[in-house]
């Protein structure tokens, strides 16, 4: 392994994040804040530590090359930190947090786009504040899709592999081509969507600066909002329509979405197993919880039922986390079944949490061919993917990622639980951190907050939204004594 390289990189990153933190600077300057220091210290303290960095003698002997493997898993989790660390100092700077733990969890959960927070009263605070929590979603989703597409398949991260070089179309077997390469295509994809996403909020009437802060948050499937109540503030029909199509949106692959608007060819969405079962499956929950909405008198009419309904349907299963109702009061059965959707998450590559589809689609059909093998014990039944055929190594990391996500699903749970929370917060509390939600049950729910967890919680949820933002495996195979083993 060569530290020279990894170091290479977390400097670069380490510049990245701290010219991320003038953009907010700059919302500072406009909106005639008193105290700009916040943003500016650590943004020069970045700096220095960066340039620091690549004035390291074996920095300058060295050039930059592929990535090895676990060069690859070391740069993928130390760099996230990196992004991390400095907007957490210009929040603990800024004194509207109450100690550093807050201050780690929110950016934390920016950068993943988790969309949790430990914020009470969000419309009290500085713009700039709240225009990096948001920004911080817009940067993170950028790198998730880079990661998810070029990165994550090469390093062969539970089951990954099955969206790589087909679903972005890039033929290198580079690793850092393929990422050039990636970012490129994607970008546009990315930023076309957040600004067509602008502009139609911005026909709704909401205000420029808010406009920007929820095209941020749904592109990026962040959660976090301008508002204390969220998108519901606005109570308008128009703007839950427009953000509830451009989260679904955001859940599909960004590589096949590159290929099917920019390369105009829109059947190979249609011929995606994963998106279909997607399409499935979210139509599917808006039916049954808008039945059981109406069922219950929750609302009084069938469209506003299927309003509420589909936006949180969609807000949930593709981890954006955007409410427009405090579903923690709905039936039980509408409970259950968000948090189903929790589990499920969205398509592989795009900037939603959760397992993927993909994955829950590989595990199905291998439980129908092991089914098929019981009645006919030498039948072989392959396991196609669209076009391909997934194989035996494919399905085994699938497997493993599963038993993966629910051991530390269950260890989170059982951890929050022991720091004093009930059982339904603090499951679904990890449930949220692990797939990247943003809100869950109890006293985490839609219309609570975070605020309220222990500090040592709110460290175990950051490692909890780095863990299932990085595929598990990615963090996890660094505390292997066998990955640092030479050879």
């Amino acid at each position: 392994m060569r530290l020279s390289v990894i170091l290479r990189i977390l400097s670069r990153l380490l510049l990245v994040s701290a010219a991320a933190l003038f953009v907010p600077l700059g919302v500072a300057i406009v909106y005639g804040e008193e105290h700009l220091m916040y943003w500016l210290l650590p943004a020069v303290g970045t700096i220095a530590v960066a340039l620091g960095i690549q004035a390291l003698p074996m920095l300058r002997r060295s050039r930059m090359e592929n990535l090895r493997r676990r060069e690859g898993f070391v740069a993928v989790t130390m760099g996230w930190l990196a992004l991390t660390l400095p907007t957490a100092l210009a929040y603990y700077f800024s004194g509207e947090f109450a100690g550093f733990a807050e201050c780690f969890f929110e950016s934390m959960s920016g950068f993943t786009t988790t969309g949790a927070t430990v914020l009470t009263d969000i419309e009290s605070l500085p713009p700039s504040v709240v225009f990096q929590r948001s920004f911080s979603h817009w940067i993170g989703g950028m790198g998730i899709i880079v990661l998810s597409v070029a990165v994550l398949p090469e390093l062969g991260v539970g089951g990954m592999q099955l969206f790589s070089a087909e679903s972005s179309g890039i033929d290198s077997d580079k690793l850092a081509p393929r990422i050039r390469s990636t970012a490129r295509r994607l970008w546009t994809i990315y930023v076309g969507m957040t600004a067509i996403e602008l502009v139609l909020l911005l026909l709704g009437g909401m205000t420029l600066f808010e406009a920007i802060l929820h095209a941020f948050g749904t592109t990026a499937t962040g959660g976090f909002s301008s508002r204390n109540a969220s998108v519901g503030a606005f109570d308008s029909a128009y703007i839950d329509g427009v953000i509830t199509l451009f989260m679904f949106l955001s859940g599909m692959s960004f590589a096949l979405q590159y290929r099917a608007f920019v390369g105009m060819r829109p059947m190979r969405l249609v011929r995606s197993p994963e998106v279909r079962w997607y399409t499935y499956i979210t139509a599917a929950a808006i039916a049954i919880v808008t039945w059981n909405l109406l069922d219950q008198d929750v609302y009084e009419s069938l469209s506003q039922a299927f309003r509420y309904a589909s936006f949180q349907v969609v807000s949930i299963i593709t981890t954006t986390g955007y409410g427009t109702a405090d579903f923690d009061q709905w039936p039980d059965a509408s409970r259950l079944l968000l948090v189903l959707l929790m589990l499920i998450g969205g398509c592989a590559g795009s900037t939603a949490g959760g397992s993927k589809v993909v994955r829950l689609y590989v595990v199905v059909k291998h439980a129908g061919a092991q089914l098929k093998r019981l009645v006919r014990p030498r039948i072989v039944v392959p396991i196609q993917l669209g076009r391909r055929e997934v194989t035996r190594e494919t399905v085994e990391g699938i497997l493993g990622f599963y038993l993966l996500y629910m051991g530390a699903l269950l260890s989170g749970g059982l951890v929050m639980t022991i720091l004093g929370m009930d059982l339904v917060s603090g499951f679904t509390a990890a449930a949220s951190a692990l797939n990247s939600i943003g809100p869950g049950l109890g006293t985490v729910g839609a219309a609570r907050n975070f605020a309220e967890v222990h500090p040592a919680g709110m460290y175990l949820l950051s490692f909890g939204m780095l863990l299932g933002r990085l595929e598990i495996y990615t963090v996890l195979v660094l505390f292997s004594p066998h990955f640092w083993r030479k050879g």
